[in-house]
Order: C-alpha cells, then structure tokens, then sequence
C-alpha cells in the first residue's frame, strides 16, 4: 500500500499578518496572486479594519478555504479605496491598446473615457503578446489599475461586438 501525502496546505502566517501590520489600520481588500473572491466580498474578501488581526485571519482563512488547490503565490492585501462602480477593461495586443470595453460584470454600461498613458509602460513591461487591464474609477475621478492579466480567464462584455476583438487580434497576426 502506498503512502499518500496530501499536499501541504498554505497558511495564513506569517505574511499575510505582517502585510496587515504595514498598513497599520484600516479596511483593506485581500487577493491572492491570481485571483480575488470578491463574489465572496464579506467573508473571503473585504477586511473592515486590519489593526482586529483575529478577524483579518478568519477572512484569510475563508480565503484560502474558498480556493482551496487553486490559492496561487501568496496573499495580496490592499488598502481600500472607494470606487464609483465605474470599471472598464483595456485589451492590449503587443503592448498597444487595442480596445477598451465596459467590464464583463457591467456589460451595459457604456465604457468611460479612460486615459491609459499611465498603465501603458505596465503592460509594455510585462513583454506579452496579449494582457487584458481592468481599470476602475475611485470616488475622486482617479483611475486605478485593479487587475491586469494574460487575458487566459478574460471575458468581453457581452455588449462588446466580438468582432471589435476578433478584427483587433486578427490585425495583430498580420
């Protein structure tokens, strides 16, 4: 019979805690490396005040719980900011902006203005063919860069014609 080892699951100390202690007080927002459990936002997500490390861990915890083999890289802890429910999302082909759209989770919203100069060199820097940015606006008329990826788990919004994108990539190949 053989041994079988269940793998090793991931903790909650010590980064996660000394992440918490660098912004000393206040609410925060927790991901991982790849992924974020904001369909979760009370139980896995929002932490309401980091300084209460009991209930910072029981969010971590739920986190990691919710996750479960899929937890990637570490946590990530964010200080929160207020947004105005305003998010679009950029596709970028070779390191140019080939498309802006409103968000998957808001498909009919028509997609902000949005000056992408400042992500630009971001998305340069990572050297990929393909990156989707999701961008949101805070309550000030800040945008803020929230997630930026490979585009392997992106979606386009459903009132985004996908022949805006497909032209775009297909444009690319050429």
């Amino acid at each position: 019979m053989r041994n079988h080892q269940t793998p090793p699951r991931a903790s909650v100390e010590p980064d996660f805690l000394g992440s918490c202690r660098k912004l000393q007080t206040g609410p925060a927002v927790l991901k991982d490396y790849v992924k974020s459990m904001k369909h979760y936002w009370h139980e896995a997500a929002f932490i309401p005040a980091v300084e209460d490390e009991s209930h910072a861990r029981k969010i971590a915890e739920q986190f990691l719980e919710l996750r479960e083999d899929s937890f990637t890289g570490g946590f990530v802890v964010r200080r929160f900011e207020e947004l105005d429910n305003e998010e679009v999302r950029t596709w970028w082909i070779n390191g140019e902006c080939a498309l802006v759209t409103a968000h998957p989770d808001t498909p009919g919203a028509e997609p902000a203005a949005v000056s992408i100069d400042a992500i630009a060199p971001i998305v340069r820097e990572l050297d990929c063919w393909f990156v989707t940015a999701d961008l949101a606006r805070r309550n000030d008329g800040t945008w803020r860069l929230i997630e930026i990826g490979d585009g392997q788990v992106s979606d386009r919004p459903s009132s985004a014609p996908a022949i805006a994108l497909v032209s775009a990539l297909a444009e690319a190949l050429q």
